[in-house]
């Protein structure tokens, strides 16, 4: 028999070939091209359409393609450069600068403290020590559009108060702001024992006041809890049955008579002129010894404000004093209020592109500042000053303390139970006493320069 094998026997004896014959038969490779093709063009298209997204938030957020770390390094040294080119606030040319209009920008070498070398910080506004993962929020620094605002220097400020007294007087985020500027402060005091509450108060959230001396300064940082400024007490005798407390319009709360002596007045109101803190609990308003049951709550807040600001005119040595009214801090609740599960604890990110007062807070800021603006003409321009900080925190999505109030062993809040009002620190009311800080010292300096 010959050695030699036919063609035909040699694809018989290689069962590998008439498989692969048989697969070629059956045409399997031409859909696996399509379907690989087709899976190839769509993640591409995805992809497309997460990277022009990206580059709109890159657009709104300062980002790039770059590390995030030195994306904030590159934006840094903008914000520096950017610095160069502005007339100091503090300097010749600075007294015409509105330091209300500007930017919120990125600074590494924010926050000004951390809350854990804060002793003067209530539990609710330690969001990191609560549990709050990210520190974004903290990082963030107000550049006006027409200069720059100095640094805040502790020292500086104590120097400046020596002697003196800074008062707070307002609702609870009044005390938010209040709590702010003792950590600032505090963080320029080596000896934190020679701070402290002279009645011996632990800094927990309660009615009445509490004063904290300086004691190497001899000054105090004092702060009186009086959320609508004008006096709540008792309805006139024989009233109307549902009246529980009343609101005298007309005057001003009992503790003012502590407040108009201090050398620094901060004064705020607002977030408890709402339906549910006044009529719902049966607390109405009365002028004289009538109550108006008729009163609506936004003409009623309004009465309140111009009975401030006369009492301010009239009652405060304003030689002595100076006065700053702080104006309405947003809320950002989302998908409902403080009471209906609004939330805002994935917010990480300010609003940089906006500077609209969301639609829950626009009465509120509407009736303050037609009232503010109506008693800022020329003549009475140099008797009090505006701390305009509604619109910039407008911006401030990010800042709230959310779900991290109840302290680092309790866990975070229920999702329905967040804090869209109050604000972490350190954090944005920082920025707030930033802005009293400079005003105070361009007083202190055009003061002692006439």
């Amino acid at each position: 028999m010959s050695s030699k094998r036919s063609p035909q026997q040699y694809v018989e004896t290689m069962p590998g070939v008439e498989t692969l014959r048989r697969v070629k038969r059956l045409r399997l490779f031409e859909p696996s091209v399509g379907v690989a093709g087709f899976f190839l063009v769509s993640t591409f298209v995805i992809c497309s359409f997460f990277y022009l997204d990206y580059r709109e938030l890159a657009g709104r957020f300062g980002f790039s393609g770059q590390s995030e770390r030195f994306t904030w390094s590159q934006q840094k040294r903008g914000s520096a450069e950017e610095r160069i080119h502005k007339v100091e606030f503090l300097g010749e040319k600075g007294g015409g600068c509105d330091l209300f209009e500007g930017n919120w920008v990125w600074d590494e070498s924010y926050p000004l403290y951390q809350s854990k070398d804060c002793s003067f910080l209530d539990g609710g506004f330690r969001c990191s020590e609560n549990g709050r993962p990210d520190l974004f929020y903290t990082k963030w620094r107000w550049q006006p559009k027409a200069c720059n605002l100095p640094r805040f220097n502790a020292t500086m400020m104590l120097e400046k108060l020596r002697n003196k007294r800074l008062v707070f007087a307002g609702d609870s985020i009044g005390r938010n702001q209040w709590e702010s500027l003792l950590c600032m402060l505090s963080s320029g005091v080596p000896n934190k024992d020679s701070i402290y509450e002279v009645n011996g108060q632990p800094i927990t959230k309660h009615k009445g006041f509490l004063v904290f001396r300086f004691k190497d300064f001899n000054c105090t940082v004092e702060y009186y809890r009086a959320p609508f400024l004008v006096l709540q007490s008792r309805p006139p005798p024989r009233t109307n049955g549902k009246i529980r407390t009343t609101l005298k319009l007309d005057q001003m709360d009992w503790y003012s008579f502590k407040w108009r002596d201090a050398d620094v007045l901060v004064l705020n109101t607002g977030h408890w002129w709402n339906y549910e803190k006044t009529i719902k609990g049966g607390c109405y308003f009365q002028e004289g010894m009538e109550v108006k049951l008729e009163m609506k709550v936004e003409e009623a807040y309004k009465r309140s404000i111009e009975t401030a600001l006369n009492w301010i005119q009239n009652a405060v040595n304003l030689r002595k004093t100076r006065v700053f009214f702080r104006t309405y801090a947003p809320v950002h609740f989302r998908g409902g209020d403080w009471r209906k599960g609004g939330n805002c604890h994935l917010e990480t990110l300010p609003e940089l592109g906006s500077s609209l007062v969301p639609n829950d807070n626009w009465s509120q800021f509407k009736i303050a500042n037609s009232v503010l603006l109506a008693h800022t003409n020329a003549s009475e321009v140099s008797k009090f000053k505006i701390l305009n900080v509604t619109q910039m925190t407008a911006q401030r999505k990010d800042g709230h303390s959310s779900i991290y109030y109840l302290g680092p062993n309790a866990g975070p809040a229920p999702l329905h139970r967040q804090d869209c009002s109050h604000w972490c620190l350190p954090g944005v009311p920082d920025t707030w006493n930033e802005l009293l800080y400079a005003l105070f010292l361009k007083h202190e300096t055009s003061h002692r320069l006439s």
